[in-house]
């Protein structure tokens, strides 16, 4: 399977999954033939039970947590409950970010005309964004994105409110896709009859670092993602021709 999701640990507890882009974190409720995560560790890793204990975006890349049984997965319910749980996401938005670091702190709500789309308004429930700029661009910065609770679309949500849209978010942003044409402008070289192919054509947000508290040994467990290849594309060409 292309771009399969990877099995980063496991116990009779818990399991710790590397989830690519385009995977589903549980089934489709119409339907069921969508890759999900869920689906993939009970068919494709023998998985009996398989416990959700939070999720990520379809199209958001990086490393999610699933409870083996009920008694983990209470406890790891908890601990998000709870905020103790470290859930650090890579970023890359559109425009230079003024400030090295800092947070957004803006209620989360349902868009009452736009279903499956969220927006910050009064009447939503409170949410905390910290981060701080890993590099620069021209026109792009790449961040890290602590989020400090676990609303739907929050990262993608609170940049776009403050004006930085991801990179990619056809929901939120400007753009469905990234094109090497418009950084490497008139530089750029394109085959006759032939269309140019996005580097990435999903949203530019990566679950890079997960820490948690193991619910049987208490012991505290960080787990960390590499950007896959399309995210890493992306920063190379903007390496190369936006700075």
């Amino acid at each position: 399977m292309k771009n399969s999701p990877s099995i980063l640990f496991q116990d009779d507890d818990i399991i710790v999954v590397n989830k690519p882009a385009e995977f589903l974190s549980i089934p489709d409720r119409f339907i069921a033939e969508k890759p999900s995560l869920v689906s993939f560790l009970k068919n494709e890793k023998d998985q009996d039970e398989v416990f959700v204990v939070h999720r990520l975006d379809r199209e958001t890349s990086g490393v999610i947590i699933f409870a083996k049984n009920k008694e983990a997965h209470r406890d790891l319910s908890m601990q998000f409950e709870n905020r103790t749980v470290n859930k650090i996401y890579l970023v890359l938005v559109e425009g230079n970010v003024h400030k090295e670091e800092g947070e957004i702190a803006q209620p989360i709500a349902n868009n009452m005309r736009d279903a499956g789309r969220m927006i910050v308004a009064k009447r939503g429930k409170p949410s905390l964004t910290l981060y701080k700029v890993v590099e620069r661009f021209k026109n792009y910065t790449l961040l890290e994105a602590n989020i400090k609770t676990g609303r739907t679309h929050q990262v993608r949500v609170h940049f776009e409110s403050i004006g930085y849209p991801l990179a990619v978010d056809e929901l939120y942003g400007r753009k469905k896709a990234f094109l090497l044409s418009e950084i490497k402008l008139k530089k750029y070289r394109r085959g006759k009859n032939t269309e140019e192919r996005p580097l990435m054509s999903r949203t530019t947000l990566h679950a890079f670092q997960l820490t948690f508290t193991h619910p049987t040994t208490k012991e505290e467990m960080t787990f960390k993602t590499e950007l896959p290849k399309d995210f890493r594309a992306v920063l190379n060409q903007l390496r190369k021709w936006g700075t």
